[in-house]
């Protein structure tokens, strides 16, 4: 899979999604400002991690970029769409101007351009340059070995996962969920990865089998997806039809699998849809600590409803 990050039109001018980014970011910006504000005088040291971190900004596309020749090129083509362009703040970039500040910023990205880019926010943000980490790697590994390698008693963390397609791990999101110190906002692909996936036939092939394995962490995902009913024919002989599950069934299937290992779970967590009003994403939120758990969720919850149709 291609990770996420921007992607290049061809003129390495980086692309990302439409309005359904903006109303994520809004969404992170919210619960970012309100963690650090909670926690300002709290005994904790506290940090932001943003896995796939991009540059730190995104840049919309232009009606030129959207074209059907570059919607067939990408792997899921609904997030190709011609919204309106501009340079915007991406996750990265959002976090550093949170205030409260956080004591320390983690910014994870594979591809070793865009680290670079991450390296010159040091400039654009003098006061926070020896507190921001850029580390290049693989996002699951590298999130593994920070989660093992840290005391996680005197610390308290937001991670924001916001992979391209199906690449995060659920092994990565449990060794996550254990330290029960972090609080997780994760874009889970439950149209355009998911969904893509699941033929309708039922016939789904082994490596992509595979692949959903890894990312809800259990083979148990076939039964709950895919039913076979029974349908009287005019013969009175019955017909049997497999029913694919919804994104809905998927999307609640996944959130439901949070609960089993994170203190607090959001019970409302938000679809994000292309212009196209396709669902892509769903924008879930986890509590890591059983103690912050409830107002945490308070706010999540608060900033997941606000503007959702």
């Amino acid at each position: 899979m291609t990770p996420k990050g921007p992607r290049s039109s061809g003129t390495g001018v980086p692309q990302f999604g439409g309005c359904w980014t903006d109303e994520k970011l809004q969404i992170l910006a919210g619960y970012l400002r309100s963690y650090t504000t909670a926690l300002k005088n709290a005994p904790f040291s506290t940090v932001y991690v943003d896995a796939f971190a991009g540059s730190g900004y995104r840049e919309l596309r232009t009606a030129a970029a959207t074209g059907d020749e570059a919607a067939s090129s990408l792997l899921f083509p609904d997030i190709a769409d011609p919204e309106p362009q501009g340079l915007l703040r991406g996750s990265a970039k959002l976090a550093l101007d949170t205030e409260p500040r956080f004591g320390e910023y983690v910014f994870i990205e594979k591809n070793a351009e865009r680290c670079t880019q991450l390296e010159e926010l040091r400039s654009a943000h003098p006061a926070l340059a020896s507190s921001i980490r850029v580390l290049q790697g693989e996002a699951n590994e590298e999130l593994v070995s920070l989660s093992r390698e840290r005391d996680w008693r005197s610390q308290r963390a937001v991670l924001f996962l916001d992979p391209f397609g199906t690449e995060v791990r659920w092994e990565t999101i449990e060794v996550v969920a254990a330290t029960k110190a972090i609080d997780m906002w994760v874009l889970f692909p439950v149209g355009m990865g998911v969904n893509r996936l699941l033929k309708r036939s039922g016939e789904v092939p082994p490596s992509w089998r595979a692949r959903l394995d890894d990312l809800l962490g259990t083979k148990k995902w076939y039964d709950e997806f895919y039913k076979v009913e029974r349908v009287p024919t005019l013969f009175g002989q019955d017909e049997e039809h497999v029913v694919k599950a919804t994104t809905e069934t998927i999307g609640a299937y996944f959130n439901e699998r949070l609960k089993d290992i994170f203190d607090g779970v959001a019970a409302n967590p938000r679809i994000l849809r292309n212009s196209r009003n396709s669902p892509l994403y769903l924008l879930c939120f986890a509590a890591g600590n059983a103690k912050g758990a409830p107002i945490a969720l308070r706010i999540a919850e608060h900033l997941l409803k606000m503007g959702s149709a």
